[in-house]
């Protein structure tokens, strides 16, 4: 496969857009982080407003940040690929229990589609798009970004079933294995999204890839993995699930933050 990069440090996207463009991806990345701030400390229905809005405010920073940088053709592929993909895969699974097990969602994330909350395609989509452009400031070969970014998004999981779970979004119907210290979850359910994640990194990492300013993402990725570590430790009282999520992400998580520390883009 021959992989394209944009390597030049200008390009023709954005010009003639008014310079406060630029100000949008952030604008809703800060929207998001407070969110999340406020969500701790919230409760019953103001939480799960807040779940909602979230999501969407983290998806539209993202969505934003890529048309602004990369092109709406490439947000187009980008965004059909990972929103579709979500979709299909949980459909699936809540049809079928593969891969991630037997599992049923409440009706509190507002409108569903084919029995999956809209929202949780975006969750998907959201959440690929800084894993993708942060694994590939690490590795070059599509393989190995196929692999190592499968296993980033699939670790986020580790952090997200306990805390939504506990919530009561969705519901497991079974158990059977389960990692040391979080019981309510399935393991089945981890490696589910393990071979989920593989599949759809390695279709993203077919589209071109183009060097851009990356601070916006960056910044979101940074803030769940740190964020979540002490969610799950202080908030919610889960040591395990700080232990298995911080270890399990923080092993590409913690090489790409010290990769853009010392080798920033610009």
């Amino acid at each position: 496969m021959s992989v394209r990069f944009y390597g030049g440090p200008h390009s023709d996207r954005g010009q003639g857009r008014p310079d406060w463009t630029r100000y949008i991806p952030w604008a809703l990345a800060a929207i998001t982080i407070f969110g999340q701030i406020i969500w701790i400390l919230a409760s019953g229905n103001t939480r799960t407003s807040l779940t909602i809005l979230t999501v969407i405010s983290f998806f539209a920073a993202v969505v934003s940040h890529s048309y602004l940088n990369r092109g709406l053709g490439w947000t187009l592929s980008f965004f059909s690929i990972t929103l579709l993909y979500g979709l299909l895969i949980e459909a699936l699974g809540t049809a079928t229990a593969f891969p991630f097990g037997d599992y049923s969602y409440s009706d509190t994330l507002g409108p569903a589609l084919l029995g999956v909350p809209i929202i949780i395609p975006m969750a998907w989509s959201m959440m690929a798009y800084p894993v993708l452009l942060a694994v590939q400031r690490l590795v070059s070969t599509p393989m190995w970004t196929a692999f190592i970014a499968g296993w980033f998004l699939a670790s986020w999981d580790l952090f997200l079933d306990p805390m939504m779970t506990g919530e009561g979004y969705w519901v497991w119907n079974s158990i059977g294995w389960y990692l040391p210290g979080i019981p309510d979850i399935p393991l089945q359910n981890f490696l589910g999204w393990l071979l989920g994640s593989w599949a759809l990194m390695y279709a993203l990492n077919l589209l071109p890839r183009k060097v851009a300013n990356d601070h916006v993402p960056n910044t979101l990725l940074a803030w769940i993995y740190f964020s979540n570590i002490l969610a799950a430790l202080v908030f919610f009282g889960e040591p395990a699930v700080a232990i298995w999520g911080g270890i399990a992400m923080g092993l590409v998580a913690i090489p790409w933050l010290w990769r853009i520390w010392s080798q920033p883009q610009w």
